[in-house]
C-alpha cells in the first residue's frame, strides 16, 4: 500500500487555500486506498505554536491521518546519510556563490533563466581552499542532465529544467529539494498532491529521487486559491484562516463547506465528498476567493449567509 501526504510549514496559520490543498491530498489518497500521512516541514521558518494550531485546524475541518506526525527537525540523521552517499559518489560540490553572483550570471547572454550556471562546478582544490576562508559553502548536486520529465495527473507530461541545485545550504541546513525527496522516499510516499506553484520543482526532485534509488511518485499539482487581484491567497486578504472566519461567524464546518463547494463536491461531509470524488471532474482553474468587510472589519466571504 502506498501513501499520500500533506506537509505544511509551521510558519503561521493555514488559510483556506492551504486547507483546500490538504483536503484534496486526503481525497486523492483515500480514493486510491493509500495511507494519508502528516509531515511538518519545520527545518526553518517555524513559528512558536504554529504547528499545534495547524494540526488542530486540519482536524477541525474533518481530516484524519495515519500514524504519528513526522517532523523534519527530527530527521537530521537521514539527511546527513543521504549527503554522505552523494559525497561518496562525487555527486555534490561546494558552491561559494552569493545570490548576487548567481543573479549576475543568470543575466548574462545565453544563460538559461532561473538556472545555476555552474560557476563553482569545476574549481580546483586550491581554488576551493581559498574560497573557504572567505565565506561558507553550500553543496550543489552535480547533475548530468539538463531537464527531466515527470507525469502529473492534472498537467500530463511535464518537462522542467534540472540544474546543479542546492542540497545543503551554506548555513548547514538541508535544502528543501533534498529533505522532501528523502522524506517521501523513506515514508513510502508514492503520491504527491500539492499546489501547482511547485510543479516546476518536481523534475529536480524526481531526478534526485532516482539518483538515491527511490521511486518517482505520481504527482498531482492542484490549482491555488487566489484573491480578487489574482495573487496567492494570504491572511491579509480578509477572513481566510479558521480563526479569522470564526470572528466573522463562520465555523470550521462552514469553511469545509466552502472548500468542497469550490471543488464541485457534495458539501455535507468529507465522506460524501469522497464517495463522489472523480479527479477528471475537478476544476482546473484557480479558486478565486473574495471577502468583504463585515461590521468588525474582519471580512467575510462574499455570498456567505449573513
Amino acid at each position: 500500500m502506498g501513501a499520500g501526504r500533506f506537509a505544511p510549514s509551521p510558519s503561521g496559520d493555514l488559510h483556506l487555500g492551504n486547507l483546500r490543498t490538504a483536503i484534496l491530498a486526503w481525497l486523492f489518497a483515500r480514493s486510491t486506498e493509500r495511507k494519508f500521512l502528516m509531515r511538518v516541514e519545520d527545518l526553518d521558518r517555524a513559528r512558536a505554536g504554529s504547528e499545534a494550531t495547524q494540526l488542530a485546524d486540519l482536524a477541525a475541518v474533518g481530516l484524519s491521518w495515519d500514524g504519528a506526525v513526522v517532523r523534519q527537525s527530527e530527521r537530521a540523521g537521514l539527511y546527513a546519510a543521504a549527503l554522505d552517499e552523494l559525497r561518496a559518489r562525487d555527486l555534490v560540490y561546494e558552491c561559494f556563490c552569493t545570490r548576487r553572483d548567481i543573479a549576475e550570471a543568470a543575466s548574462a547572454p545565453h544563460a538559461a533563466p532561473g538556472t545555476y550556471p555552474g560557476t563553482c562546478r569545476d574549481l580546483t582544490e586550491a581554488e576551493r581552499a581559498a574560497q573557504r576562508g572567505l565565506r561558507p559553502a553550500a553543496l550543489r548536486l552535480r547533475t548530468d542532465v539538463d531537464s527531466f520529465t515527470v507525469s502529473d495527473e492534472l498537467h500530463g507530461s511535464y518537462t522542467g529544467v534540472v540544474d546543479d541545485f542546492v542540497v545543503l545550504r551554506n548555513d548547514g541546513v538541508p535544502a528543501y529539494n533534498l529533505a522532501v525527496v528523502i522524506d517521501d522516499g523513506v515514508q513510502g510516499i508514492d503520491q504527491v498532491v500539492r499546489g501547482d506553484d511547485l510543479l516546476s520543482s518536481a523534475p529536480r526532485q524526481a531526478y534526485l529521487a532516482q539518483l538515491l534509488g527511490y521511486g518517482v511518485p505520481s504527482y498531482v499539482h492542484v490549482p491555488l486559491a487566489l484573491n480578487s487581484d489574482g495573487k496567492r491567497l494570504a491572511k491579509r486578504d480578509g477572513a481566510v484562516t479558521l480563526a479569522q472566519l470564526a470572528v466573522s461567524g463562520v465555523d470550521a464546518d462552514g469553511a469545509r463547506t466552502m472548500i468542497l463547494a469550490s471543488l464541485g463536491l457534495p458539501t455535507t461531509s468529507l465522506d460524501a465528498a469522497l464517495a463522489a470524488f472523480e479527479p477528471t471532474l475537478l476544476p482546473t482553474d484557480p479558486w478565486v476567493f473574495t471577502t468583504v468587510p463585515d461590521a468588525r472589519g474582519t471580512g467575510k466571504p462574499i455570498g456567505w449567509p449573513s
